[in-house]
């Protein structure tokens, strides 16, 4: 399913909604351009699961940790990761036991780690700097996205 929002707090918003659909162990893999709203989106999540603290990009530690709300979220950059087995190396099966949500920005870097995500792609449209054209697709055959 593909949705349009015209601004960051749109996107915020579908990823708020979307986490309304989350379960414990739910993966999402981000795919999108630099400056495409991944952030953004995972704001939202971390919103709509009860998440007060702000959300920053996980750039330079790889994983930022929210611990509170209704699940706790792990929020990934793998931007300087190039091999999958590196994921593995950062704990991930520890992370994916923690019964949370797991939100991988630039997951086309470990994507043969990645089991049944949910995809979240984000494109800019280029003649409007605010438009964003986000797809959600995956997460199994039980996955319901109509947000």
């Amino acid at each position: 399913m593909t949705y349009t929002t015209h601004s960051a707090a749109e996107t915020e918003l579908l990823g708020a909604r979307l986490a309304e659909t989350l379960r414990p162990g739910s993966v999402l893999a981000f795919r999108g351009d630099l400056g495409a709203g991944k952030t953004a989106f995972v704001r939202g999540v971390a919103r709509g699961l009860g998440i007060r603290e702000p959300v920053t990009s996980p750039t330079y530690t790889i994983v930022n940790e929210y611990p509170q709300g209704r699940m706790p979220l792990f929020h990934f950059d793998m931007y300087r990761l190039r091999d999958p087995e590196e994921l593995f190396d950062l704990g991930w099966e520890d992370y994916l036991a923690r019964d949370g949500v797991c939100a991988v920005e630039w997951s086309e870097n470990v994507a043969e780690a990645l089991e049944d995500p949910i995809t979240v792609t984000i494109r800019k449209d280029p003649a409007d700097e605010n438009l964003r054209y986000v797809t959600i697709t995956g997460g199994g055959p039980d996955a319901d996205h109509c947000l």
